[in-house]
């Protein structure tokens, strides 16, 4: 075959792939129909995850896994749409690392709304004003987000899902060499993300925090003396141009996110709890007592079940002086039955035990 001969295999080809995605399209908007009688979600997220993993199970290539998780994001995205409006809050304004993990994950025929701070999408959320927030909860380099665990504590949302996206950090200014900046702006994360690099290269030059990474290049797009630290997405939103690239001082450099959702039933309304995806993930929260031996009691049932914890965190209980309330991850949903057993026991043995979410694993 010649390129002709191919040119007309691809546009066959194009003809039969556009044919089913309307079927697909037109199999979206009945579910959604039924959705709406029924007073169901249009986003379920242990669904879209069973999709992408047997799809990823009978790939053949040669489109890889990330290519069809790509492809197949955006035609959920199209078609979840067909079913009802959605509602996403994120940390803004656009070009964010929150922005770009939303899009990862919601793709892109999605309502999303740029919120001023991490509290401020808890409160979307809360209200009702958002189905859904993205907020981040952990950096592999810098560790937790305080404010995220801290706004978990007192808030009802439920975690619904988590994402992991990779942080390449940029130097973005309009200035033609570094002697020229004279203030470096982001959001703490991303200057911390960055402290042996600015060290290393502008030791003399202040750094100023900002809500947000892409805040700092709205700021640097106005002024060539300022140089903003954040995602290469933003420099072309707001026409920085990059001064240095890849400025992080860990090249494996990650963040993790959270999706969080209105209350779970038995926390007053909202979404219906999620069932089990075949991989996944619990989060919950604790308050124990101040005694020897109080934390190897309630993990004992952990071990007991041969449940694998991911993350164990403790933040201030604000209540109290020197009192902690303790944050952990575990791979399970709660609905299997070794799982249930091991949070009834754990709860007997704490202070106060709340789930703050079962969701299909990144």
């Amino acid at each position: 075959m010649d390129l002709a001969d191919w040119r007309t295999r691809i546009n066959d080809l194009d003809k039969q792939i556009l044919n089913l995605l309307n079927q697909r399209a037109e199999a979206a908007l009945q579910i959604g129909n039924l959705k709406r009688r029924q007073g169901t979600p249009s986003y379920v997220p242990e669904r879209e995850a069973e999709i992408l993993r047997q799809l990823s199970a009978q790939n053949r290539g040669p489109l890889t896994a990330d290519n069809l998780a790509a492809i197949w994001r955006e035609v959920l995205s199209a078609c979840r749409a067909l079913e009802g409006p959605l509602t996403v809050a994120y940390l803004g304004p656009q070009a964010t690392f929150t922005h770009q993990a939303a899009l990862g994950r919601f793709g892109a025929t999605v309502d999303f709304r740029p919120a001023r701070t991490i509290v401020d999408i808890f409160d979307e959320v809360e209200r009702g004003r958002a189905a859904f927030g993205v907020v981040p909860v952990e950096n592999s380099t810098e560790g937790a987000v305080n404010v995220t665990l801290d706004r978990l504590i007192d808030s009802e949302a439920t975690i619904c899902g988590e994402i992991y996206l990779e942080i390449a950090q940029q130097l973005l200014s309009r200035a033609g060499d570094l002697g020229e900046v004279k203030r470096v702006l982001s959001h703490p994360q991303g200057l911390a993300q960055c402290r042996g690099w600015l060290a290393a290269n502008l030791p003399e030059v202040p750094t100023e925090e900002t809500t947000s990474t892409a805040a700092a290049v709205e700021v640097a797009a106005g002024d060539p003396t300022v140089a903003a630290i954040a995602a290469e997405l933003a420099g072309s939103l707001y026409g920085v141009p990059i001064l240095r690239a890849r400025i992080e001082d860990n090249r494996h450099n990650a963040t993790r996110f959270l999706v969080i959702g209105a209350p779970a039933p038995a926390a007053g309304g909202g979404r219906p709890a999620m069932g089990p995806s075949g991989r996944d993930k619990t989060s919950i929260l604790f308050a124990m007592k101040n005694e020897p031996g109080s934390l190897y009691r309630i993990l004992e049932p952990f071990v007991r079940a041969g449940l694998n914890l991911s993350k164990i965190e403790s933040r201030p209980a604000k209540s109290r002086a020197w009192e902690y309330v303790i944050f952990v991850d575990f791979e399970g949903h709660r609905e299997t039955p070794a799982v249930a057993v091991a949070l009834r026991e754990i709860g007997e043995r704490t202070l106060y035990l709340r789930v703050l979410g079962s969701y299909p694993a990144a």
